[in-house]
Parts: structure tokens; sequence; C-alpha cells
């Protein structure tokens, strides 16, 4: 993709599966987003926002369920922080579930939307830049 068509934002991606975090590492990058870091599940993701609250992510890209922390429990936990420099970071849910009731328990807890996998790059980046509020 020619570096025109880049967007300059920056997502976390937070999923305990290595290969999933490449996928969406991939799925980003072909989306025209570069400015990504990662973390394996919602606890190394809360030590990494507290490290770096001066380059915070525009978006956090989050699995629903992971070990040590899960999205649910993430997504509760950040949105419970309003002292946080990361309150109010859209969360957007990554996940397979079906269940009605998970889901909306999920949207309860503060993420911003949940997107079923498997996902396209283009659907991927037009959910960022809606909830980003992104009108370029």
């Amino acid at each position: 993709m020619p570096p025109s068509d880049s967007l300059p934002f920056h997502v976390l991606i937070i999923d305990d599966q290595k290969s999933m975090r490449g996928i969406i590492r991939q799925l980003l990058s072909r989306g025209g987003i570069s400015g990504i870091s990662e973390a394996e599940n919602g606890e190394q993701a809360i030590e990494l926002l507290n490290k770096t609250q001066n380059s915070l992510p525009d978006v956090i890209l989050c699995d629903l369920y992971m070990d040590k922390m899960d999205g649910m429990e993430f997504v509760n936990r950040v949105r419970r922080d309003k002292e946080k420099p990361y309150y109010q970071i859209p969360v957007l849910l990554l996940t397979g579930e079906k269940d009605a009731f998970v889901l909306d328990v999920a949207k309860q807890a503060g993420a911003a939307r949940i997107l079923t996998k498997p996902i396209s790059s283009e659907q991927l980046v037009l959910e960022i830049k809606q909830v980003i509020g992104f009108a370029g």
C-alpha cells in the first residue's frame, strides 16, 4: 500500500494467540495502519497502558477469551479507572462468540463494538475509523 494511503492511527492488539496477533497486524497493515503494539492478555495490556501514558493507542482491539485477564475483565477494568488517561480509548472486542447474552454483557461493560471473527481488512479499518470519529 502506498504511503499516501497510510492512516495515522496507533492500535493496541490484545490476544493470547501469537498467530492471531499476526493476522490482525496483517489486516491492519493492509488497511494502511502501521502504528501497532501488542499484548498477550489484559494484564499485560494494562501494564503497557500505564507505562506509555504519553503515547497511548487511539483504539484497542481485544480478544474476548484469554488467560490471566480476558477481554470482558479488561474492558471493565479500563472503564472503571476513570482517573487513567486510557479510560476513554475505544475498545473493540474481536470474537467468534455467538451467544447474544455474552455479547450484550460485553457491550454493557464498555466495549465500543463487538466484531465477529473472521473480519476483512476493509471492515476492520472501517470500524476503527467509526469509533475514532475519523472522517478523512
